[in-house]
């Protein structure tokens, strides 16, 4: 499975307890610490899409300061501001992020990657 990629932040427990999931079944993902290697707006589009989801706003996080101070419920923002803002502030990302033969899962909880592998 070399396609087995994880976005991930080691300080997160739900992201060490998917990754420790992929372990637990014996496979090796490509690590990606998204909060150090910032991954491009076509890849988030990508992921947005594979997600399933209509609205970059569903992979936010919601709850984090920058949304608040970023002003980023408001629904008149554009989808390309949306994700210009998850890039320029990573930690906006929802994590941990499975991706696996072209789909992708939310490690919330860390057992529903397991649909995907």
């Amino acid at each position: 499975m070399s396609d087995l990629k994880i976005l991930h932040n080691p300080r997160c427990s739900k992201s060490r307890q998917t990754l420790q999931i992929l372990y637990d079944k014996g496979l090796e993902p490509h690590i990606i610490e998204y909060l150090k290697t910032p991954i491009s707006a076509p890849d988030l589009q990508l992921i947005i899409k594979q997600l399933g989801f209509s609205s970059p706003r569903q992979l936010m996080r919601k709850g984090e300061d920058a949304y608040k101070q970023q002003n980023l419920a408001d629904l008149t923002l554009t989808e390309d501001s949306l994700i210009k803002a998850m890039l320029d502030t990573p930690k906006l990302i929802e994590r941990p992020i499975v991706l696996c033969n072209g789909q992708a899962a939310i490690g919330r909880p860390p057992e529903s990657i397991l649909d995907i592998l």
